[in-house]
């Protein structure tokens, strides 16, 4: 399986070679404030299976210990890697040239969505899941997908 994405201005290429782990849409304040909408849409992805093919992005967003990958052009949001999980990467899905699949699957930090929001998540989080919460997700979702 190998898939491909880009920014806006199509600086920055990146591809994927490993199967999914899940999708998600995230509610938090920050991913509402960073994409101008009501959530972000992300897939994850082991960190062996992703490569940037093309530009370098910068660091943007918060500035801590998440970082946020940008284009240094258009300042698209492509991907995350969150704090103490170098094994994986949080792609933007709506970043990948692949569409149509990429439904979440589970939804974060619900506490913070808008009132008029919904998603079609077989799973739901007030905030993130525990991370005990992630290994039979994960098995859920690839076995769903296969």
């Amino acid at each position: 399986m190998k898939m491909t994405g880009r920014c806006r201005c199509e600086r920055v290429t990146f591809e994927i070679s490993a199967p999914p782990m899940v999708t998600m849409a995230c509610h938090c304040r920050g991913c509402q404030r960073m994409t101008a909408s009501a959530y972000s849409l992300s897939v994850l992805v082991p960190s062996e299976g992703f490569r940037i093919a093309s530009g370098e992005p910068v660091i943007g967003g918060l500035h801590g210990p998440n970082r946020h990958y940008f284009c240094p052009h258009c300042m698209g949001w492509l991907f995350t890697r969150p704090e103490g999980m170098d094994f994986l990467v949080a792609v933007r899905s709506t970043m990948l040239d692949q569409r149509g699949w990429d439904t979440p699957f589970i939804e974060t930090c619900t506490s913070e969505k808008l009132p008029w929001v919904t998603t079609p998540a077989k799973h739901s989080y007030a905030e993130f899941p525990p991370p005990e919460a992630f290994e039979p997700l994960i098995a859920e979702f690839a076995a769903q997908t296969q």
